[in-house]
């Protein structure tokens, strides 16, 4: 009887998906980049329903849910066995009251739940993937109250990830449950042209690992990026990008062991970017200086601003990158972001930096014709105005591996 009832509830799903077409994905879950934290950049597989509790916990108490962080998402390694029926179960150690429990639990936190799989036969530390089971394993997390899913591509041979892609998006529309979908095929297959209707988000770079600027390559022929090499990959996609679907240069290392500079100019460049900010440290046992640029919420309100434009890499000189991200309401981003290991002085004159977005968004900085107060994002205070005088000049200092970054506010 049990088989039969399955079998009768998959039916009806696939007649569902036959008689009205190809779904779309669930709309309005990313009109700003996802906020949230993650298992694996801190605990890969060493994962537990604790540790999932506690970091619900500290997430509260912190005020980082205030702030805007959304998600927990568990990742690799939860899974346990599939049933008699197919049906994916949770580790029974690590999670010994179920994953609807855990769900549960985060709900009641006034958080959300997210959750990990893959597109192949296996996900890439070895679990159950859900090749062959996507419907089942979109039925169960809408069972579970599962919000988010983080879908893989490894043991992925002659899958194609633009169809794998769009069964499991579909499987999780006909179940019913809104769930964001964040896919993780590391930009292979150069998903920001097929998949804005597919997916809310997409990974554009292999994994980052916590370091600032250096690859790390094993044997396998595996490599992981720097945060440097990530926004390299990143900051030439951003005509790719706006409401509802993301370009992902992976989650955040802010707080794993790179300086404070390091870790600043890290975050700084993922709310430039429009990135998703996904945490991955330890929430229960971080410093100050690591909670203050987590919790920084006008850099935050960059990230999350409404017009949805991602930051512009306008050009390169005397060592530095120079950053401009149009806001709603005609203000702008501007950072300044120094790679080096030196601290760089700079004389900023404002008439430099008269552009057009002409690629993404139509908008001008017009420094020569507007005026803008300048404030701080990191220092919090008011450091003037811009000017139309070419002549006048601001002296700025940029620590090695850090940034220095304002709101260009528009004067009514």
């Amino acid at each position: 009887m049990k088989n039969l009832k399955l079998r009768m509830m998959m039916g009806a799903f696939l007649a569902l998906m036959v008689m009205s077409g190809k779904a779309q994905k669930w709309e309005h879950l990313a009109d700003t980049p996802q906020m949230g934290w993650s298992t694996w950049n801190k605990f890969q597989g060493n994962i537990s329903e604790e540790v999932i509790k506690g970091i619900a916990d500290a997430m509260v108490e912190n005020g980082l849910r205030d702030a805007g962080y959304t998600y927990i998402n568990i990742d690799d390694c939860w899974h346990g066995k599939r049933d008699a029926d197919g049906f994916i179960q949770a580790d029974p150690v690590k999670f010994p009251n179920g994953m609807k429990a855990v769900a549960d639990y985060v709900h009641s936190k006034g958080l959300k739940l997210g959750i990990y799989s893959d597109a192949g036969t296996g996900t890439c530390a070895g679990m159950p993937g859900s090749l062959g089971h996507e419907y089942q394993d979109a039925i169960q997390y809408a069972r579970w109250g599962v919000d988010y899913l983080k879908y893989d591509w490894c043991n992925t041979t002659n899958v194609n990830p633009q169809g794998a892609y769009q069964l499991i998006s579909d499987a999780l529309r006909a179940a019913g449950r809104p769930i964001f979908l964040s896919m993780c095929e590391w930009g292979n297959s150069h998903p920001w042209k097929w998949a804005k209707e597919i997916g809310h988000s997409w990974r554009t770079t292999p994994d980052i690992w916590c370091d600032f600027d250096s690859l790390r390559v094993f044997e396998a022929g595996y490599t992981q990026f720097g945060v440097m090499q990530c926004i390299q990959f990143n900051d030439s996609l951003r005509q790719y990008a706006g409401k509802g679907y993301w370009n992902d240069p992976d989650m955040l290392e802010v707080g794993n062991g790179m300086t404070d500079n390091e870790d600043r100019a890290h975050f700084t460049m993922w709310c430039m970017m429009a990135s998703p900010l996904i945490l991955g440290n330890d929430l229960r046992s971080m410093s100050e200086a690591t909670k203050n640029i987590i919790m920084n919420k006008e850099m935050i309100a960059i990230d999350q601003d409404t017009l949805g434009i991602q930051g512009l890499h306008y050009c390169d000189k005397d060592g530095l990158q120079f950053w401009f991200k149009p806001l709603a309401g005609g203000d702008w981003a501007f950072t300044i972001l120094n790679p080096t290991k030196q601290d760089i002085t700079y004389a900023l004159n404002w008439q430099d930096f008269n552009l057009t977005d002409k690629e993404v968004s139509g908008l001008s900085t017009s420094f020569d014709t507007k005026v803008y107060q300048v404030y701080n994002l990191w220092t919090h205070k008011m450091e003037g105005k811009t000017n139309i005088k070419n002549k006048t000049e601001r002296k700025l200092m940029v620590k090695a591996r850090d940034v220095v970054s304002y709101r260009l506010i528009i004067k009514p």
